[in-house]
């Protein structure tokens, strides 16, 4: 009761202003502001002028932040959206995917499921999966794969290469010969039909 008491007085209309064009401006008691304007959008200033809170007749809300961040929801999206003064751009969008555009033009994407995508300005694509899987991108379309468990695969338009933690590397190449390397030194190359080409051990 006495929350409710507090906000009765602090919300008392000291003064209220109706201008030719529709709009009404009301000053409480508390020194806020709010201007109401003829299609229904409200703008509230607080009482040290520091931060602004505009509701949108369709929903829509827009905060501006004393700490000059820059806050909008969309309704219909329900996706916020926060502009901060560095320059970082954050999206969060009803799913609990998160994006951050930062100002050198690098994008992160937070998936509900955890998984981590960056998009790196000079082409490069990171993605790191939950279980510890990290995959890179090259601009020109090369791909690393680093699984958790240690193992490496590498795509690029001449081959696929799988390398695994004792050393053994299996490499098939786009004309679909197949070249094992094993720890050991031995090699074993077949062919793209799967005949056996070479055995050095």
């Amino acid at each position: 009761t006495l929350h409710q008491e507090r906000r009765k007085s602090e919300e008392k209309v000291q003064e209220k202003i109706e201008y030719h064009d529709g709009k009404v401006e009301e000053v409480f008691t508390d020194g806020r502001r709010i201007l109401t304007f003829r299609d229904g959008t409200k703008k509230e200033i607080s009482a040290d002028k520091r931060m602004t809170t505009i509701s949108f007749s369709n929903g829509d809300v827009k905060k501006v932040m004393p700490d000059q961040r820059v806050i909008y929801y969309y309704a219909v999206a329900q996706t916020t959206h926060t502009a901060y003064p560095d320059g970082l751009e954050v999206l969060q969008f009803p799913n609990n995917q998160i994006e951050k555009h930062y100002p050198d033009g690098t994008r992160e994407i937070v998936f509900p499921d955890h998984t981590v995508k960056r998009l790196y300005s000079d082409g490069l694509k990171e993605t790191f999966l939950p279980d510890g899987t990290v995959v890179k991108i090259e601009k020109n379309g090369d791909q690393v794969v680093v699984f958790s468990d240690g193992q490496r695969e590498i795509h690029t338009a001449q081959f696929r290469r799988r390398e695994y933690p004792d050393g053994t590397v299996k490499t098939v190449y786009c004309n679909g010969r197949r070249e094992t390397k094993y720890a050991t030194g031995r090699v074993q190359i077949k062919d793209e039909e799967g005949n056996l080409i070479l055995d050095k051990k």
